[in-house]
């Protein structure tokens, strides 16, 4: 019974003839695709209207959290050379006092820099 009803649906559709304009289904699928892509684009659009504001705040919570990291080494650091001190020049641990001095500088640099970053971007509008 269903090899039959698969002989006769083979034979329905060899009878019927293919008349699929195709004109009108080209301007069809490019009228679906122009509203397809301006939908993309206004939801794109209002997507990122709406998350402005939160990346705005996120990046100045980003550098604040960078300065705190990056101010982190000058804790660790700064004691060391404070305990060198005294071989600045000519010491056993002179080396080790310029390292430490170094690092304290750039991180110290780093630290700050980015606490201002995130303090004119909070200002600006």
């Amino acid at each position: 019974m269903a090899g039959q009803r698969l002989a006769g649906h083979a034979q329905a559709t060899a009878a019927r003839p293919m008349t699929i304009p195709a004109v009108p289904l080209r301007a069809g699928a490019q009228n679906a695709a122009r509203v397809t892509s301006r939908t993309g684009g206004a939801v794109a659009k209002g997507i990122g209207g709406f998350l402005r504001p939160f990346a705005r705040v996120g990046g100045i919570i980003w550098l604040e959290v960078a300065g705190v990291f990056f101010l982190l080494p000058v804790l660790v650091f700064a004691p060391k050379a404070w305990q060198y001190r005294v071989n600045w020049l000519h010491g056993p641990q002179q080396r080790t006092f310029w390292a430490s001095v170094v690092v304290v500088v750039v991180f110290l640099y780093l630290g700050i820099s980015s606490f201002w970053r995130a303090h004119r971007k909070s200002a600006t509008k």
